[in-house]
């Protein structure tokens, strides 16, 4: 596998009442062409200050980022950055939601028409282009969401918790219609999560971050082989991935 991106030694600090808190304490680790890797640690870690930093929302007090073998300030336009809240535009149907990204390109307005309405009927949501976010579910709006994240073809996808304020079944859903994407369109993941659960379905790796200021703990080689996040649940690996992780985070498990 091709390193496509690299973070060596990044730490990052920042200022709070009077004084100086390290949040990143000289992370390392590599992310491959067309990996998923999925990035889980303890509340305050430092998970959504890596993705800023990746993306050039932020620069690191100290360290490298490396995209390709070249260095870098952060992957400012190449990256696709989908959250926990879907931020679609309440004023703007799902197509003009969609086409957000296209306009802000200066896309053709009938070229970047048609690629949203086959994007929407690729996601199963063919028909509804005229509806307003407020008339769908909340797994519908993170479709939205996520084709809006795809549409202007980054090479990195920043998933931040996109998920977790769904119930099971459309989380379960949408973990599916996600990796098909991916497959489909050749994509690089990152993944930050809470769900360790979830981790382990979907990822290819997992970085395991661990104390404060936080550093890399351990990477875990998932070896599942299974599309299907469903699938990848019943997997025989599964649950030693899960449990082997919940006790790098100190997580008490129940044997049942």
């Amino acid at each position: 596998m091709h390193k496509l991106l690299s973070l060596k030694g990044v730490k990052k600090s920042f200022p709070t009442k009077g004084k100086t808190v390290d949040v990143l304490g000289g992370l390392t680790f590599d992310v491959n062409e067309q990996d998923f890797v999925s990035i889980i640690g303890p509340s305050g870690c430092g998970k959504t200050t890596i993705f800023n930093i990746i993306a050039g929302l932020l620069d690191p007090d100290t360290g490298e980022i490396s995209y390709r073998g070249q260095q870098v300030t952060g992957l400012r336009g190449k990256v696709g950055y989908m959250m926990q809240r879907d931020l679609l535009f309440p004023w703007r149907t799902v197509l003009e939601n969609v086409m957000l990204a296209p306009e802000l390109k200066r896309m053709p307005a009938a070229e970047a028409r048609d690629n949203a309405l086959e994007y929407l009927n690729t996601f199963g949501l063919g028909g509804f282009e005229n509806n307003y976010p407020k008339t769908l579910s909340g797994g519908m709006r993170q479709r939205v969401a996520l084709i809006r994240t795809l549409i202007s073809d980054p090479d990195v996808l920043l998933l931040d918790e996109p998920f977790s304020a769904l119930d099971y079944q459309t989380r379960l859903y949408l973990e599916g219609v996600l990796l098909e994407a991916v497959d489909t369109f050749k994509k690089t993941v990152i993944l930050v999560t809470h769900d360790i659960d979830e981790a382990v379905a979907l990822s290819k790796r997992v970085v395991v971050l661990a104390g404060k200021p936080s550093h890399v703990k351990q990477v875990y080689d998932i070896d599942i082989g299974e599309k299907s996040p469903i699938g990848a649940r019943s997997h025989p690996h599964f649950s030693g991935y899960f449990h082997q992780l919940c006790a790098e985070l100190d997580i008490q498990t129940r044997q049942h």
